[in-house]
């Protein structure tokens, strides 16, 4: 039975690069490896012909003889005299990226930064619009002093790791496959301490809490990082230390609340004030204001204090301060206030609701929603 061409195997065109290739084989082995098709008889065919494929196409020298004279250029029987590659090997060069390293072998680097850190640090909104400068104390994993974060006792050195040759990862056969995995030993370090530091036990790093100054800047909020170059966790063996990230979380104050740019208080009124109107002292983050109250001043009304809410960090213009007007009932009235109401109330029952356009229009509604249930 004739073969079928190599590039129709792997669904390429005949000038495809060697990185479509390599592409084009690991498609077509997951797809029917026959460990993913234990029912299907025919995958393990469709397998081996990619495999044979690849091994042809993925070598410069069999692909050239192959695209001149077919597969009697690179079949061994024919005369064409090219050895053969295992099976391991290609599938180690193709997937070994997946399974723990590159067919090629050596180890990772024992070289390693160390770790970011995230602190939360609590503002009050004061210091969060205003800017601050505090302090912190961190728990940090710091280079060991001791063994200069070797991790080996003063004195001695870490030796290469026998199971790996130093290389941090070791070869696994299993069946046909050729897998790398990180050695366990050195845990890919390629170099064990056979004689560990005290202070560190062999880590080559331990826990130091260190104090540092952090400066806010104004308009910061909730969720804003600031970033601490150097100041994470220690690197292993002389690696460069990660940062530490500040993250701001402002607590909730007792009068304000904040929206990006803008603050917002809810402001008690009473209803003489709102029937009357006058003036009325606010409070801001910059002091006291006046605020003059016009007349027949509804409650849910909002005023609008301009520039007196917060400049973000960001850039931009300063925010207002919102204040939203609650109407405020009295209480504990003496029998003799309880009567002024009643008078007052009278004499606005004689207006015949139009001190009330509010309560008219709503119970007029009211009317009309039933009246139009009873049609």
């Amino acid at each position: 039975m004739a073969k079928r061409d190599y590039y129709e195997i792997l669904g390429l065109n005949r000038d495809a690069p060697e990185a479509d290739i390599k592409k084009a084989y690991r498609r077509l082995a997951m797809k029917f490896h026959p460990d993913r098709n234990p029912d299907d008889a025919s995958a393990e065919d469709k397998f081996k012909e990619a495999t044979e494929a690849y091994e042809i196409l993925a070598d410069s020298e069999k692909r050239a003889a192959y695209d001149q004279y077919g597969h009697a250029g690179v079949d061994p029987s024919m005369g064409g005299g090219f050895e053969g590659t295992s099976f391991s090997d290609i599938f180690s060069d193709v997937f070994g990226d997946i399974f723990g390293g590159a067919g090629g072998g050596g180890g990772r680097s024992s070289v390693q930064r160390g770790a970011d850190l995230r602190y939360v640090l609590d503002l009050s909104l004061e210091q969060a619009v205003s800017g601050d400068n505090v302090e912190i104390d961190v728990p940090v994993l710091s280079a060991c002093e001791a063994c200069d974060s070797s991790g080996a006792k003063p004195g001695t050195t870490p030796s290469t790791c026998p199971d790996c040759g130093g290389a941090g990862q070791i070869r696994v056969a299993q069946g046909f496959f050729s897998l790398q995995q990180t050695c366990p030993r050195c845990r890919g370090n390629g170099r064990v301490i056979t004689d560990p530091c005290s202070q560190c036990g062999g880590a080559g790093r331990k826990e130091k809490r260190k104090t540092l100054a952090v400066k806010i800047p104004a308009g910061v909020d909730t969720g804003d990082r600031i970033r601490l170059t150097g100041e994470g966790e220690a690197g292993f063996n002389g690696g460069p230390p990660g940062d530490l990230y500040v993250q701001i979380e402002v607590q909730p104050h007792q009068i304000f609340s904040r929206d990006g740019r803008n603050l917002f208080c809810e402001m008690p009124l009473s209803f003489v004030d709102a029937a009357l109107g006058g003036e009325i002292e606010v409070p801001t983050l910059d002091g006291r204001v006046k605020l003059k109250i016009p007349p027949e001043t509804q409650s849910g009304k909002v005023f609008r204090l301009r520039g007196k809410g917060v400049t973000p960090v960001r850039g931009g213009g300063v925010g207002d301060l919102l204040c939203k007007v609650n109407l405020e009932t009295p209480v504990r009235l003496s029998e003799q206030q309880k009567q002024l109401l009643r008078d007052f109330k009278k004499s606005l029952a004689e207006g015949a609701g139009k001190h009330s356009p509010q309560e008219s229009s709503w119970f007029q509604g009211v009317k009309d929603f039933f009246d139009g249930l009873k049609s």
